[in-house]
Formats: structure tokens, sequence, C-alpha cells
């Protein structure tokens, strides 16, 4: 049964003020993450984008969406899901124990990685600092530290983090790096990912792409500078540091970027290697994003991974105005899943 905000809120608060209550202290026990098969057969990854407004206003929409991929797990696939930030939209309290109470649920059933957005972080999610109180008491390393796929995390906070899955044959590392990567982080994902060559790496992370589908780069609308506290490196800059660097980064996610929030763009790495970069994020569609999450199914025997966009709330996926296939949100990228994982 989806519960309405009004529930989400009086629940959130109740708790905090009489009991305290931590994410640590309620976990449920983890299975051993799901290990797909060694065969080529196809199966999927969920991509979050932005949820803040889901978490202020209407928290039933982002709990309708989380249901969505407890029910559709098995039937297709599932092997891991992204949260790509901005999480809350205040970074208050309040909101994280929503988060954690809607997120729940998944645990020892599918490996998920969040990250902070720009709304994680600072006073009121102004990202008028790195605060990020909110999210490790919710989501910091005690959460996840004893789950099987569970790979490490930056420094004594999980703003910066990784985990492992298998599907297809192949095995994955999703990497999720805080809002506006600083020089250390980025320095720190270059070893995380150079320590794990065998593995096929998924970057997750809030702002990269613009909505001209070119990666966001001091002085735009989107640049990081928009942020005066916040000293970090935007997409382009994330791109020469970090991303070009290695042959077995193949797909960066990103959101942030809204109106209308998609984007898409091919790099080629140092390697030669295609890196698929991605952009996604309704906010700014009715209802605070109509609950449309992404769906990338990965389909071996065919070298494709097709993506589609989907709402629980509305029970269909996303067409244009016209009710055709929207291109912008449904699309299919190239993506070779034989041999070493270089292209």
């Amino acid at each position: 049964m989806i519960r309405s905000a009004r529930h989400f809120v009086v629940l959130a608060l109740v708790l905090l003020v009489f009991t305290g209550c931590r994410a640590s202290e309620v976990n449920t026990p983890e299975t051993a993450a799901p290990d797909l098969g060694s065969s080529k057969e196809p199966f999927s990854i969920v991509v979050l984008p932005d949820t803040q407004y889901y978490t202020q206003l209407q928290p039933e929409i982002f709990d309708q969406q989380v249901q969505w991929i407890l029910d559709n797990v098995a039937e297709r696939k599932i092997a891991f899901v992204m949260h790509e930030g901005d999480i809350t939209n205040r970074n208050w309290e309040w909101e994280w124990f929503i988060v954690h109470k809607i997120m729940s649920p998944l645990d020892g059933v599918v490996p998920y990685s969040v990250v902070c957005g720009n709304h994680d972080m600072g006073t009121r999610g102004s990202a008028d600092s790195r605060e990020t109180n909110g999210f490790n008491k919710f989501f910091g390393v005690d959460r996840f530290k004893d789950k099987p796929w569970y790979g490490g995390h930056m420094g004594d906070k999980n703003d910066n983090n990784y985990g492992y899955f298998t599907a297809g044959g192949m095995d994955f590392l999703v990497l999720s790096l805080e809002f506006g990567p600083r020089d250390e982080t980025l320095a720190w994902a270059n070893e995380v990912v150079s320590e794990h060559p065998d593995r096929r790496v998924i970057v997750v992370t809030h702002s990269y792409l613009s909505n001209d589908s070119t990666r966001t780069t001091a002085g735009t609308k989107w640049g990081l500078e928009k942020y005066k506290s916040i000293k970090g490196n935007n997409g382009d800059q994330m791109w020469d540091k970090f991303v070009k660097k290695h042959k077995n980064i193949f797909l960066v996610l990103c959101g942030h970027v809204h109106s209308p929030g998609t984007g898409r763009h091919i790099g080629i790495g140092d390697h030669g290697n295609t890196v698929h970069e991605v952009l996604g994020n309704y906010q700014k569609q009715k209802n605070f994003g109509n609950g449309w999450l992404r769906i990338m199914k990965f389909i071996p025997s065919e070298n494709r991974i097709e993506v589609k966009t989907y709402s629980p709330l509305l029970n269909k996926y996303r067409l244009d105005k016209k009710g055709q296939r929207d291109p912008e949100s449904m699309f299919d990228l190239k993506y070779i899943m034989a041999g070493e994982p270089v292209k």
C-alpha cells in the first residue's frame, strides 16, 4: 500500500524525537549479493534520478519506485540500483529518516548505491559546505560495511564509495563520487579503478553533463562555480583527470541538470574505449518527476544496452508528446560485452 506524505512526515518526526533511531540500529540481515550467473543472459540495472522533491513533499512516489524495484528484481534480473544524488531537498534529518524508511526494504534483496548531490550538503541543502552529517547518519559506512557487495569508501565517510556485482558472465564495479569531486577524491577514484582492472566500471556522480549533452565546464549555467563554498571539479575536469584514463570505465551516470534534464555524450578514452555519459533528471516534470526512473537492460548477445524510462506511478514508459518513442528517454547504447573490458 502506498503511504501518504503526511504519514511519512509524522512518522519521521515522532520517531526522531522519541527514539533517536539510527539506520545502523535497524538494518535487516544482508544476504549475498545476487550472482546472475556466468551465462550471457540479459540483466538490468535501475537508476533513480533526483528524488529531492519526492522526499520532501511526495514520499509516496519515491516509495512506489522502490516497491516497483522489489516487485521486479527476479523477473527483470535487476543486479544493482543506483541513486544519482539530490536524495533530499533540504538536507533535514527528518528527510533522511524518510529516505531510510523507503530504501531499507532493498537491504538483503538487491545491492544499491547512494551518492550526495548539492541538496544533500550544507545548510538546508544549500551546498554552502560539504557537511553531510545526515547522509552519513543514515547511509554511512556502518550501514554498508557488512554487505558482501560493498567494496569500500574514502576516508571515514561514505560520501565516496564503491560496490560490486556480477551479471551476464561479467564482473562490475559501481563507483559513486560526491558532487563536484575534489582533486583528492579523483586521486582516490583513480586508485580504486586501477586496483580493479578486471572489473567493468560504472561511475555515478550527481553533476557531469549539461542539457546540451556536453560536460559541465567553468562559467556555464550548471558549472560548479555557482556554489562558491564548494571547491571541486566540473564534468570536463573529471573526464581529463580521471574518467578518460581507464580502459575499463564504460559508463558515467548523472542527474542534477533539469529542464529537460536529459542528454547523452560519447567520449573516447585514452585506451580507445567508448565511454557512454548519460544524464537523466525529471524533477521539473509534473508531480516533481512523475516517478520516472531509468531501466538499463544489458543484452550481452547483442552487445547492446537497452535504456528505457518508466514510471511506476503512471505505469507506462515515457513517450514523446505525439505518443511515439522518445529518443531522449528510450535509446540503445552499443557496448562490447565479450572479452576484455575495453570497448
